[in-house]
């Protein structure tokens, strides 16, 4: 199954002397550098009509051409997996994950995941990088996420992420108490010696998150997130770097603080709650064929309403 794609991009004069295989993963990003290598090589990727070397140095101002068959990117396997689908179109999809669900195929995780799922219940996206699939939620993070079906959505949707007019909106349960609302404007990068943990870091990539107070507890306080960027573990890193790190984060999380008083039921709660309280709430998108704005809003999972429930109560305990 193979899916003929034609596309062409002028090189911006800033870009001369650089290498071609650079400015084309620059200018082709819906696509893998591996793949753009791979188009180079066999002269679909042409420049100005004729075939160059990855290698070979840009002036600026020329014409990339991408004449090429989109093959299958993976050797990923369908799978039928009940998937959660709030809406769905011919171009896109917005689905409702749950938690304990990978996203994506990787070591550790090759069946099983969301990607797999999707495969079975549309199959032509193992044409579409990545399986349509343009932002993440953490395994342990449940809610709204769009797919792309079509390359050209894909490349819509990608645009939005980019340009910050996607809009993301996650809810969340963090400890401490908190006296209101901000916005947390820090760098984060891959953490320097555990490769699996982001970090705070001035060398990272820019990372922007608002927050607002929607009700406070005794020892803990349940916020509204806004995304401005989308780096990996974001709202997870930037609570815990003001030290309110999310209830159930084992991983970026410091041992819990119970406060005197506090019952033996929220005291139970918190110390098994298996998974980060994080909760993609609210998706909105411009629609990548209609251009209409579309918004999503998900119900809150059991699990997550019972730790309110059970924190409420206390609090009115005491």
């Amino acid at each position: 199954m193979s899916q003929q794609i034609s596309q062409q991009v002028q090189v911006p004069a800033e870009w001369g002397n650089k290498r071609l295989d650079q400015a084309a993963a620059a200018l082709f990003p819906e696509f893998s550098r591996s793949r753009l290598q791979q188009w180079i090589k066999s002269g679909e990727l042409s420049v100005d009509g004729t075939q160059w070397r990855g290698r070979d140095k840009l002036v600026g101002g020329e014409m990339l051409v991408l004449e090429a068959a989109l093959e299958a990117e993976g050797d990923w396997q369908a799978e039928n997996i009940p998937l959660d689908i709030v809406y769905e179109d011919d171009d896109i999809l917005v689905l409702n994950k749950p938690v304990g669900l990978v996203v994506h195929p990787a070591a550790g995780n090759h069946t099983g995941t969301l990607l797999n799922g999707l495969l079975h219940h549309c199959p032509e996206l193992i044409n579409i990088p990545r399986a349509g699939i343009v932002h993440r939620l953490d395994k342990d993070t449940s809610g709204l996420m769009v797919v792309a079906k079509t390359l050209n959505a894909q490349n819509q949707l990608v645009a939005q992420l980019q340009d910050r007019s996607m809009g993301r909106e996650y809810e969340a349960v963090v400890q401490g108490h908190m006296t209101g609302g901000g916005k947390v404007d820090e760098p984060i990068g891959r953490h320097g010696t555990q490769r699996t943990k982001m970090t705070v870091s001035p060398t990272g990539k820019e990372a922007i998150t608002h927050y607002r107070v929607l009700h406070k507890f005794p020892a803990h306080t349940y916020i509204r997130c806004k995304l401005e960027t989308g780096r990996t573990h974001q709202i997870r890193v930037h609570m815990a770097h003001i030290g309110h790190a999310l209830v159930g984060d084992a991983t970026y999380a410091a041992r819990t603080r119970l406060t005197k008083g506090v019952g033996a039921e929220l005291r139970e709660l918190l110390a098994t709650f298996p998974r980060q309280a994080l909760h993609a709430r609210q998706l909105g998108l411009i629609h990548p064929v209609s251009g209409d704005y579309m918004e999503w809003h998900s119900e809150l999972p059991e699990d997550f309403e019972h730790l309110l429930e059970v924190l409420d109560a206390d609090a009115q305990a005491r």
